[in-house]
């Protein structure tokens, strides 16, 4: 595993339970030098969550039992390693489950343990930081499928940097409730399992924003299915971590598992007898998720989600610097990671801050929206690592995807909103992104919006030509007074032609002009 971190303190023990929809996972673990760990224990148990979840919406009331009684036994285990943190989090099953509340409600009281039902992001960014943290990723366009009981999460993501997060409903154990009743899965029975995950597919994906190179898996399916390929093939020389598969071994596989009764397949070398039930449907997502993404290499992490939030832990608890003194550096390293012309980057946020500075008391702009200006100024083009063309539909989704540290959520969201809004169509009602913040923020988007597009005209040519802007009032009208190093009229020509969302989300219809020749006058902004 990689050390991506400073030296830790004194080593700590650290506990994650992971009440996933099939089976609840322990994983105990103890920090080591470099920000690494090593793990002490790692214990399993099938509580299947989802069992009835699609069919009645509740967790059943022997699966309820018998996961609280995992979830005692396992807190006993961590005691007995003396952990100094233990972190419990509950995914799909629960979290979708009417009575998953209750299953919380009863931990708490009754055993004394807190969980965190973590949402389909959430849950996506912890496998993503897992295979970061496990594999080099960095030149890579990648995908990555989290498979579990309830549903499947796949992430998207470019040169380290997550693109699109996916929340599915196709999990083994829903799909097999749904659609696989009879034992033997082939010609007209196997047909609606399928024609359902690729409508599903369709639907939650659309068109992938690149054609991946290759596909991440974790999950007790992947795990499983290595485990399977390996004792067909006698292969004990290499660890189920990191294996190669190709669709071709996924589909022989599925196509032999398809055809066996449950007896057999509980016989099946490698598989867990507990999952020989939903393994046909785990695979089929398998395989018609690399069919749909045109991916034909999986590379399989026996970790995944868990282990995510064992890295996020150690980071919590031992911070490199404080967020508030490390934002800059950390937002350059990101515009530098997605290839981003970073002095172009800089002369927008600087330009930017310039114009916010001249209309902050006239039109009492927040203080901190200086610093969402600024932030989505050095993030607007880091979309081009995906698209050219609607890059900045891409830079979007890459910032608010980004988890850049120290920023909160709803900051991060209007960063990307900014950003997002920095060329092409203004914002609007319809735009999904736009219409969830309220009027307030609504306004605060289309202002620092009208700004940045602004500044990023002023720096059209990437040369860096322009020094300051002033604004200014001459024969009582409102002007921009662009002051540069030699000759700037592409980049004068070019923040004009992007004035508009300016125009109307401060009501000021201001020109720009070279200060050249132009006679001095008030340094104050206009009154509105």
């Amino acid at each position: 595993m990689t050390s991506t971190s400073n030296d830790l303190h004194p080593a700590e023990r650290l506990a994650v339970i992971d009440i996933g929809s099939n089976s609840i996972r322990l994983v105990v673990a103890e920090s080591c030098p470099g920000g690494d760990f090593r793990i002490l224990d790692d214990e399993r148990e099938s509580t299947r969550l989802a069992g009835s979840l699609s069919t009645t919406r509740k967790l059943s009331t022997k699966s309820l039992e018998s996961s609280l009684e995992t979830l005692r036994q396992f807190q006993r285990i961590a005691e007995g390693f003396q952990v100094q943190c233990l972190k419990a989090i509950a995914t799909c099953a629960v979290r979708e489950a009417v009575n998953g509340p209750e299953f919380c409600s009863r931990a708490k009281q009754e055993i004394g343990l807190s969980i965190d039902v973590i949402d389909t992001e959430q849950e996506a960014q912890y496998a993503f930081t897992s295979v970061q943290k496990s594999f080099d990723i960095s030149d890579k366009n990648i995908a990555i499928a989290d498979i579990g009981g309830a549903s499947t999460e796949i992430i998207m993501a470019s040169a380290g940097h997550v693109e699109e997060i996916y929340g599915t409903r196709l999990g083994a154990v829903r799909l097999t409730e749904s659609y696989c009743s009879n034992e033997l899965l082939f010609g007209d029975d196997y047909r609606p399992l399928i024609h359902a995950i690729d409508r599903k597919l369709k639907r939650q994906i659309g068109k992938p924003p690149f054609i991946p190179q290759v596909l991440f898996g974790s999950g007790g399916t992947l795990t499983n299915l290595v485990s399977m390929l390996r004792a067909a093939r006698g292969d004990k020389s290499q660890p189920n971590w990191g294996y190669r598969i190709t669709r071709a071994d996924v589909r022989h596989q599925l196509e032999l598992l398809q055809k066996m009764t449950l007896k057999q397949r509980r016989g099946v070398a490698g598989l867990n007898s507990d999952r020989a039930d939903i393994i046909v449907a785990g695979v089929a997502v398998i395989d018609r998720l690399m069919r749909y993404l045109k991916v034909n290499v999986l590379y399989v992490h026996n970790r995944g989600v868990r282990d995510g939030v064992l890295w996020k832990m150690i980071e919590q608890r031992h911070p490199h610097a404080s967020a508030e003194d490390d934002h800059e550096a950390t937002i350059e390293r990101f515009v530098t990671s997605c290839g981003a012309d970073l002095p172009h980057a800089r002369q927008v946020a600087r330009l930017a801050s310039m114009i916010f500075d001249q209309l902050a008391e006239t039109y009492r702009l927040q203080p901190r929206d200086r610093f969402l200006l600024q932030a989505a100024a050095m993030l607007q083009d880091v979309g081009y690592l995906i698209n050219y063309n609607r890059h900045h539909k891409h830079s979007y989704q890459l910032i608010v995807n980004s988890q850049l540290s120290g920023i909160q959520r709803h900051e991060l969201e209007l960063i990307a909103n900014v950003a997002r809004y920095h060329r092409g169509a203004k914002p609007k009602r319809k735009h999904a992104n736009y219409a969830k913040f309220d009027a307030e923020d609504q306004c605060r988007i289309r202002r620092l919006a009208g700004i940045l597009r602004i500044a990023g005209g002023l720096d059209r040519s990437h040369t860096q030509k322009v020094e300051s802007v002033k604004l200014s009032v001459i024969d009582g009208q409102p002007v921009f007074l662009v002051c540069s190093d030699g000759d700037a009229d592409v980049d004068i020509w070019a923040a004009r032609r992007r004035a508009k969302l300016f125009a109307s989300a401060f009501r000021l219809k201001a020109t720009i002009q070279d200060d050249d020749g132009v006679p001095a006058a008030p340094e104050s902004a206009p009154s509105h």
